[in-house]
């Protein structure tokens, strides 16, 4: 997607975007308010957010091998380690939302695809640190970096797997049994990403929750977020234009919710 569409449909979604005022449902409500909102400074940002700052001095040169739609920045697959942190990691402040829906939600496994260099998935780890997190990375040399990370910030709780999602997901499905926080972070193709809700699908259960990442990256993902949130499972989505959350609750009205953030 041109950056010039993107720029006219962030301008689009923020004049439709709704706040706290003009939501009815109780349960999006509560989330907008205490989650989405919340500007509660947790002492695992700056911890988290110093690993960012030394990455970000990161010389090293690694080979990148990417599997999926690719840097909309570069098409060299050697780059900086640091190159890779300004590119490729989401900006802190989707991070630690990230963080946020982990705590209130307290998933018990957690699969986030795509693990890149790692900050988002330690975010996800410091969510719920009894949660069992598997992390798929498909690039072996940024894999070997994020394992780097996860060891040097002491996290405890996250299994790291290398390899394609083509190959890898169901086995690590199949291993977890249910999935109960997805985070969709790795592919930004509309096929893969359907095929991927798809077989996550088959682990979901009322409380799931799913994340999908640049909803609005390319017209791809924005095929892909409309279709997944029209799915018949889905109950509940909320579209923040640059991620879309969807629930699986039975007991809430089928809504589709617009949200400023």
């Amino acid at each position: 997607m041109s950056l010039v569409k993107q720029s006219y449909k962030y301008f689009k979604y923020k004049l439709r975007s709704a706040t706290k005022y003009d939501i009815h449902s109780p349960f999006i409500f509560h989330l907008v308010v205490n989650t989405i909102q919340d500007k509660t400074k947790y002492d695992c940002y700056a911890k988290i957010e110093n690993l960012r700052a030394q990455l970000l001095r990161d010389e090293r040169e690694i080979n990148v091998l990417d599997l999926g739609a690719g840097s909309q920045l570069t098409k060299n697959n050697k780059r900086k380690v640091k190159d890779i942190c300004t590119t490729a990691e989401k900006n802190k402040k989707y991070a630690q939302l990230l963080f946020r829906l982990v705590k209130e939600f307290q998933p018990e496994t957690i699969i986030d695809l795509g693990t890149s260099l790692g900050l988002t998935t330690l975010y996800l780890s410091e969510g719920n640190s009894t949660a069992k997190i598997t992390t798929i990375e498909g690039c072996p040399e940024t894999s070997a970096v994020a394992k780097e990370n996860f060891t040097k910030y002491g996290a405890k709780n996250i299994e790291l797997v290398t390899g394609n999602f083509d190959d890898v997901l169901e086995t690590t499905l199949n291993a977890n049994k249910k999935a109960d926080f997805v985070f969709f972070d790795g592919n930004h193709r509309k096929i893969p990403t359907l095929n991927y809700f798809n077989l996550c699908l088959k682990c979901a259960h009322n409380n799931s929750v799913f994340v999908f990442d640049d909803i609005n990256w390319s017209d791809e993902m924005a095929e892909a977020w409309d279709e997944i949130k029209k799915h018949p499972s889905v109950t509940v989505s909320v579209d923040l234009f640059f991620m879309g959350i969807v629930f699986f609750r039975k007991e809430q009205a089928r809504q589709h919710f617009l949200i400023d953030f």
